[in-house]
């Protein structure tokens, strides 16, 4: 087994709708041309599987055309050829005048922005290794050393506080911004009307607890939608389920008072939580489905949540656990792929089962059959097992009733210069 890699892989800020879809192929991008040891011409960019597929509504062609800079290029989305290393492939090449090709590079798009290529991972914190590979390793590590989950990341991650705390400044600034917006309609043919504003006016409204339920929802909605118009995000553990942690850690900071650096506590064992999803399954609705996004998302905050409601070590486990191993199976279909339709409403529902996850874990001892690392596991298999329909195509569920029911096809992909 691969020991845990950097949280910082984990939270990365970037443009929404997706972080597979345009926080990754931005990255590549940007890193192709600084690895162009000559002038070329021309630069085409060959996106296949899910980029081709669900490209347009995610803005992938924007976010490729961010990180070339001005350079000159086309587009061209594949959208037939199934045989691939990943469901997220990206092929670079630099042509010269006459279209012959100089350099290449095949690079897959894994979820949260990260990337790969034949070498193996691209540009991560690869000087951060934790001495433990899962969380039942970090349990046990945590029990023999007399160390809380947040210390144990502290320990190997450095500048910790300094990141976390720039990576907080960004998640509220994401709440507030899309508590604030007066942006009536998301973009997109779909209309989807933002709705964190008046969500958050009708709480006030309310008592508790109905109230505290109110807020967490509107909390979340104000992410979702703000990663929905294409604004500044943090994944957690990628764009589509970027509300649930931000919101559930904002309610704990803004409604009960708990203090900054108890959040930023919270916030680390999040993320050591949503390292092992990436180390031992996937984060990437290609891959997975949105048991991989919602459902490592809800796990991640229902860790943070216990954590700061006084729970132990194996409260917080059960609490991830629990979050995970009820989003088993979890499709991810996007309405005409955009991250919307059923994406916003999926954060808020999330936000909400983390907090239930994480208060029921301390009406236990924390003791439970089925371990998180067993779950995650099964999460895998669960994924990979789902048809390629139901793994963020546009192909099935949802996406598919849309379209017979309005007669919309999926937009049809064209070569973008």
């Amino acid at each position: 087994m691969s020991a845990l890699g950097s949280i910082f892989d984990i939270f990365r800020v970037g443009h929404g709708p997706s972080s597979t879809h345009s926080i990754g192929p931005y990255r590549a991008a940007r890193l192709f041309v600084a690895r162009l040891k000559q002038p070329v011409d021309a630069i085409r960019v060959t996106l296949y599987g899910s980029l081709a597929a669900l490209g347009r509504g995610h803005m992938t062609d924007h976010s490729i055309a961010a990180g070339l800079e001005g350079r000159k290029h086309s587009i061209v989305w594949d959208s037939t050829t199934t045989k691939l290393p990943h469901p997220n492939t990206m092929l670079f090449e630099a042509l010269d005048q006459d279209g012959n090709v100089r350099e290449s590079w095949r690079v897959y798009s894994v979820g949260g922005g990260n990337l790969k290529d034949d070498n193996g991972p691209v540009a991560q914190h690869t000087d951060i290794v934790y001495p433990v590979s899962n969380i039942t390793e970090a349990l046990r590590y945590c029990e023999e050393n007399g160390l809380c989950f947040w210390q144990l990341v502290e320990q190997y991650e450095k500048n910790l506080w300094e990141e976390l705390d720039r990576i907080w400044t960004v998640m509220c600034t994401s709440i507030e911004n899309g508590l604030t917006s007066e942006q009536i309609v998301l973009p997109g043919t779909l209309g989807v009307r933002r709705r964190a504003r008046t969500c958050q006016a009708r709480a006030r409204m309310l008592e508790s607890p109905e109230r505290d339920v109110a807020l967490l929802a509107a909390f979340a909605l104000a992410v979702a939608e703000e990663n929905a118009d294409g604004g500044i995000v943090v994944t957690a553990p990628s764009c589509g389920a970027s509300g649930v942690v931000p919101a559930l850690l904002y309610y704990f900071q803004t409604v009960r008072g708990v203090p900054r650096r108890e959040i930023l506590q919270a916030l680390a064992t999040a993320g050591l939580f949503g390292a092992a999803i990436r180390t031992n399954a996937s984060i990437s609705g290609a891959e997975v489905g949105c048991q991989g996004e919602i459902g490592s998302a809800c796990s991640m905050a229902a860790a943070a949540a216990s954590q700061l409601l006084g729970g132990t070590l194996y409260q917080i486990e059960y609490a991830a656990e629990v979050g995970m191993e009820h989003h088993l199976g979890l499709t991810c279909d996007p309405v005409e792929g955009y991250v919307q339709v059923p994406c916003i409403e999926r954060n808020m529902a999330a936000c909400l089962r983390a907090i239930e996850c994480g208060t029921f874990s301390l009406l236990t001892d924390g003791r439970h059959l089925i371990s998180f690392d067993d779950v995650i596991a099964v999460m895998a298999a669960t994924g990979h097992d789902l048809q390629r329909a139901y793994r963020e195509t546009g192909q099935g569920g949802l996406a598919l009733l849309w379209q017979k029911r309005t007669g919309r096809k999926s937009r049809k992909q064209k070569v973008q210069c």
